[in-house]
């Protein structure tokens, strides 16, 4: 089966650049594909995004990383940040400044939004982080109620590397993790996991750099009673009917056990959205993540919550592939409604959606 490898190295363009991450694209881009993606053989996508400057574009890449059949492996060098309102974890790309973290980063949650769906045991991120003191002090911290972990990349991702701390004043740090993994794989042998991670680090810290915090080797299996399994197995297969029966049953338990608006029922619920997608269905999915939406903002949270952003950003997406006049019509201006009270970080999305309203209504005019 075909491997999908998505190479993303990106730091901040001036000062406040604390790692030059792409100096490890060369020394990557020289190992086999079948080696980095651990195929062994056949055909390899790989994805290289060095320096990228929008959010946006890195989560297109990501989004078709994710969708696409067989192993994905992904490498990541960079740097973390907070964002000054909610200090959620951003990786920097090459616009981010200290003030401008929300806009100009990529959230790391979009991560775990992405790979969720994913079977298990077929994704493996390699990250080669550095981080300020105060982001690694969040990033050792234990979660905060309702939120996952820092850098959770979902639920059957294996995650190795490290974060390393900032480098002196005036120094910029190179990637010595992460070119160690390449060094080792560019000899054509590609170890285990496990193996490959604590050689990795172990020549980082003989070679002189400071290894940093560890990211532990760990893969959260999915076992033969996880419900995510059997949906992930259904929608693979193309029952998407059986699937979303599946995650609808799920969710009403949740919401019987937990409440309506719990982030367990609320899970569920963004899962059948996920699997709406896959199926197809634009207008399933968009009338499914408009109601997320709103029950997130009905149960309190902020507009600018992640939760509520990726709800609305998501149904606005959805809506945008909408082929049906009546339909997208029909759905338009709920998320006009919701945008005038969750802009997101895009700027110009409510006239986006202005815009094509007044589009489908003169297309409709016209049939």
């Amino acid at each position: 089966m075909p491997g999908t490898v998505l190479l993303l190295a990106a730091s901040p363009v001036g000062r406040g650049r604390l790692v030059d991450a792409a100096s490890v694209l060369p020394v990557l881009a020289a190992v086999p594909p079948p080696v980095l993606s651990a195929t062994g053989t056949g055909t390899v996508n790989v994805i290289e995004l060095a320096d990228p400057l929008e959010p946006q574009a890195v989560l297109t890449r990501l989004r078709a990383a994710a969708a696409a059949p067989g192993p994905l492996t992904v490498y990541v060098a960079g740097q973390l940040h907070l964002d000054r309102r909610q200090r959620l974890v951003h990786l920097a790309l090459a616009r981010t400044t200290p003030a401008t973290v929300r806009y100009t980063a990529f959230p790391w949650h979009w991560f775990r939004d992405e790979l969720r769906l994913r079977a298990a045991g077929t994704t493996t991120l390699i990250l080669d982080l550095h981080a300020d003191a105060e982001t690694r002090q969040v990033l050792c911290a234990p979660p905060l109620s309702g939120r996952p972990a820092p850098l959770d990349c979902g639920p059957h991702s294996a995650v190795h590397g490290r974060i390393a701390p900032v480098p002196g004043r005036r120094t910029v740090a190179v990637p010595a993790y992460m070119t160690a993994v390449a060094t080792i794989l560019r000899s054509g042998r590609r170890p285990p996991e496990e193996e490959l991670h604590r050689l990795a680090f172990a020549r980082t810290a003989a070679d002189g750099a400071d290894p940093g915090l560890e990211l532990a080797p760990v893969r959260r299996e999915a076992a033969a009673a996880d419900p995510h399994a059997a949906v992930s197995a259904a929608a693979r297969r193309g029952r998407h009917g059986d699937a979303d029966a599946l995650a609808a049953r799920h969710e009403r338990a949740a919401a019987l056990a937990h409440g309506p608006a719990s982030e367990e029922a609320l899970h569920w619920a963004e899962v059948r959205a996920d699997l709406a997608m896959l199926a197809g269905d634009a207008a399933r999915s968009c009338r499914t993540w408009l109601a997320v939406a709103r029950a997130r903002l009905g149960a309190g949270q902020p507009a600018d919550g992640p939760g509520v952003e990726a709800a609305v950003d998501r149904a606005h997406h959805q809506w945008g592939r909408i082929d049906d006049v009546h339909r997208a019509r029909e759905l338009g201006p709920e998320l006009a409604a919701l945008r005038t009270v969750v802009p997101g970080r895009r700027e110009g999305a409510l006239e986006h959606v202005r815009r094509r309203l007044a589009r489908l209504q003169e297309v409709q005019k016209q049939g």
